[in-house]
């Protein structure tokens, strides 16, 4: 790997991680397009990295207080019915599935699943998701309404997003849109519960970086580093956007994508 490939790789990793596009079909199809080779599911994950720091870094007053309140929750009886004390609750619950999935399949999703026709099937699909759970949600619960429930089914949503295409925080957020969470409560949400989740794939992947088929360390780390900075800006973007816009923008980007995807795939100018 190039360091021009690293720079824009970590680009395209920072941009598309938390936009419910897909991060990881963007760095499949362009790495083809230029003719870069598909640099692998260890890369994608130890820069995601990168994109994690970004929302502990965003959020690091309210991951303070979560963290906090839940420790002190073991000891003290009392705050167990505080909201930051379930919401870590919360985010281990919603931590198992892809955990449990992510070690049972991890063969299947360094290979099988990064083929390109399932990558433009979950881009089209979930983005089907996401407008209809946008358009027929209730939209009227906030953050602190969460329950032990929820937590479990944003937690299996999240999990699909172990198949690229599907966006880690475009599945989440249809699942919380689908449970009436607001559209911001639900991005929220979805960038609280991957921390855990990307930081232990993460770390585990990069015992693989360096090797025979891996981009080397140095080209990963300029990458990871590239994705923290552009992702926050994307986080503090959304959010800001979500306060008054839909998600429609993103599935007609999602379906169009799709759609670009197949019609280069029968052309012949990608390979799956």
């Amino acid at each position: 790997m190039s360091w021009f490939e690293a720079v824009i790789l970590g680009l395209i990793q920072g941009l598309t991680e938390f936009l419910p596009i897909s991060s990881s079909a963007h760095i499949l199809v362009l790495s083809q397009i230029f003719g870069w080779g598909d640099p692998g599911a260890a890369f994608t994950a130890v820069t995601q990295i990168g994109t994690e720091l970004a929302v502990i870094v965003y959020f690091r007053h309210d991951l303070a207080r979560i963290i906090s309140t839940w420790c002190r929750s073991l000891f003290r009886p009392e705050l167990r019915r505080e909201f930051d004390a379930r919401m870590g609750w919360y985010v281990i619950l919603g931590s198992i599935p892809i955990g449990v999935l992510g070690l049972l399949f991890a063969t299947q999703i360094e290979t099988v699943a990064r083929n390109l026709w399932i990558t433009a099937t979950m881009l089209a699909v979930f983005g089907v998701i996401l407008g209809l759970a946008d358009r027929f949600g209730r939209k009227d619960r906030a953050l602190d309404t969460l329950r032990a429930r929820d937590a479990a089914l944003l937690g299996l949503a999240q999990a699909a997003a172990l198949i690229p295409g599907v966006s880690r925080s475009g599945a989440t957020i249809s699942m919380g849109l689908a449970l009436g969470l607001t559209r911001e409560a639900a991005a929220r949400y979805a960038f609280l519960l991957a921390i855990p989740a990307v930081l232990a794939s993460g770390l585990y992947e990069a015992t693989k970086i360096d090797g025979e088929s891996t981009p080397p360390w140095a080209q990963t780390i300029l990458a990871t580093v590239i994705a923290f900075g552009v992702g926050y800006a994307v986080i503090a973007w959304l959010l800001r956007y979500l306060a008054t816009n839909s998600y429609l923008p993103f599935v007609v980007y999602r379906l169009v994508l799709a759609a670009i995807i197949v019609g280069m795939l029968w052309a012949g100018w990608l390979t799956a």
